[in-house]
């Protein structure tokens, strides 16, 4: 069974947190399914995660040592079987998902343990044992621990709570998934399934993903598999939809001489639209010419990267049970994503006035969520707030406030525009065309042509150079770098040769 993520991603930890990621060096199914039972438990409501059998880590880094130690071909067979017996010592029965991936020229197991929908689990402290007794076992950090006091009695209160996006939906049906749709995500994530796409059922590749619930006899997608692969979700939940109002006078100066504008599709289509559109009708850069200087001040009126945050996140938390769509006005002064409801309860009042970082252990939509990381459209592990901060101040912008009501109903972003900007907003006239305010450059190719040749040049100075110290050379996320490299490879630019720990880079082409 082929992984809904690339192994490399795993062995690395790049997209998946390090506490939902744990490396076994041999097999050891009394330890391993203490592991098992902790991920299906998911008390963090993180998305579960997984164990890989035949790969030790680095004490001091948790990464991967390479290349693998590898389990031997031969006994692949006979852990599955174990295993089979083992799945069943857990109570109530969960059966997690395995795959043999090869690594470094050696077979690995992959045991894929996504969040149980009828938690909590509780499993033998010794699955080989037939007189053992059962505990309940959580994560605490990058270990699974058994679950006492107060945590098991926080265990035991999610057997109610099952995330929005992880519920069945009898509505959606096998023909309302776009294969378009899913075959463009497991293409840009890497996975196998992709392969198998025209090969196999469509009803298997979703059961493989993880996005069936149900007994068999009655077997539902999951809200998430709408959410994320159907072209029309608002069939099930009405207003999933963003919604953009120009103001170019601003809304109390003339509220009547305005511009709308409507996308509707999945998420990862909801904001490609979005920001499409904000890129190519609102985002300029300012070029300022200072006296006895040779190089220009440049700044932008909004930092592309600062506004994807908020437009990820608000689609990312909001509630797609409640009809209403997620609105951004922009005025002269500054833009405002709404959404609804607001921020957990969980997360004090005082956090959100400072606006510093806005933690919460409560996910309304944890499986779409995963998705969205594995997208590279956002991180998780609330750094959502303190991205758009970052970004903001990098650009030289003041920071974005945010707003919630006392019963918590909305959440409010406002990211205020740069102030040498002085108010100026781009014009759009009745057909949405743009026009450009006086004394500034519309420089968004230019700027993404920029980054691609500082990009080279870094490789080219050390081919050893990391993602993450390319996006502090070019001042942008390592997101962004990621989606940059990934185009060079596409078109045969540049090529990584080994492993991602360990390799290097080589320049093939100049563009």
């Amino acid at each position: 069974m082929a992984l809904p993520i690339n192994i490399e991603d795993l062995l690395n930890k790049q997209k998946i947190e390090s506490n939902r990621v744990e490396f076994k060096k041999g097999w050891n199914p009394a330890s391993i399914y203490h592991s098992v039972c902790a991920f299906a438990n998911d008390i963090d409501d993180l998305g579960g995660g997984y164990v890989i059998v035949g790969v030790d880590s680095n004490d001091d880094t948790g990464l991967a040592i390479r290349p693998v130690v590898g389990v031997p071909v031969e006994k692949i067979d006979g852990i599955l079987q174990d295993m089979i017996g083992y799945n069943n010592k857990l109570s109530p029965f969960y059966m997690p998902r395995t795959s043999v991936e090869e690594v470094d020229g050696k077979k690995v197991l992959v045991i894929w343990c996504p969040a149980g929908i009828n938690r909590p689990y509780s499993v033998p402290e010794d699955v080989t044992s037939k007189k053992s007794k059962e505990y309940f076992y959580v994560r605490c950090g990058t270990s699974s621990i058994t679950a006492k006091g107060e945590v098991l009695d926080e265990l035991l209160e999610l057997a109610s709570r099952v995330p929005f996006d992880e519920r069945g939906n009898p509505d959606i049906r096998i023909e309302d998934i776009s294969i378009l749709l899913l075959r463009e995500y497991l293409v840009t994530v890497g996975s196998k399934l992709a392969n198998e796409l025209y090969t196999k059922p469509l009803e298997d590749i979703l059961e493989q993903m993880d996005l069936f619930v149900g007994p068999t006899e009655k077997r539902m997608l999951r809200n998430v598999a709408a959410m994320m692969f159907c072209e029309h979700p608002e069939k099930f939940f009405p207003y999933t939809q963003v919604e953009i109002v120009v103001f170019p006078e601003g809304k109390m100066k003339n509220p009547r001489n305005f511009t709308e504008k409507s996308f509707k599709g999945s998420v990862p289509q909801l904001v490609k639209h979005t920001m499409d559109y904000l890129r190519t009708n609102i985002l300029y850069e300012n070029v300022q010419k200072i006296t006895g200087q040779a190089e220009a001040n440049r700044f932008w009126n909004y930092p592309y990267d600062a506004l994807e945050e908020a437009v990820v996140n608000s689609l990312y938390h909001r509630d797609y049970s409640q009809r209403e769509p997620v609105e951004i006005t922009i005025e002269p002064d500054g833009i405002s994503i709404l959404n609804c409801p607001g921020p957990d309860r969980s997360i004090p009042q005082s956090a959100i006035e400072k606006g510093d970082n806005l933690r919460s252990r409560r996910y309304r939509n944890r499986r779409l969520g995963d998705f969205l990381k594995e997208l590279d459209l956002t991180e998780g592990r609330s750094t959502g707030v303190p991205t758009i901060q970052e970004k903001l101040a990098k650009n030289g912008s003041p920071r974005a406030t945010f707003e919630t009501t006392d019963d918590r109903l909305t959440f409010l972003i406002n990211i205020p525009v740069h102030p040498g900007c002085d108010n100026k907003l781009l014009q759009l006239d009745a057909q949405g065309q743009v026009s450009v305010p006086e004394g500034v450059q519309k420089s968004t190719q230019k700027s993404t042509q920029k980054s691609t040749q500082k990009i080279l040049e870094l490789i080219s100075e050390n081919p050893k150079v990391t993602t993450q110290e390319m996006a502090d050379s070019l001042g942008i996320i390592r997101r962004a770098v990621a989606k940059h490299i990934k185009k060079l490879q596409e078109q045969g630019v540049i090529r990584r040769v080994g492993p991602d720990k360990g390799g290097h880079w080589e320049v093939i082409e100049r563009p």
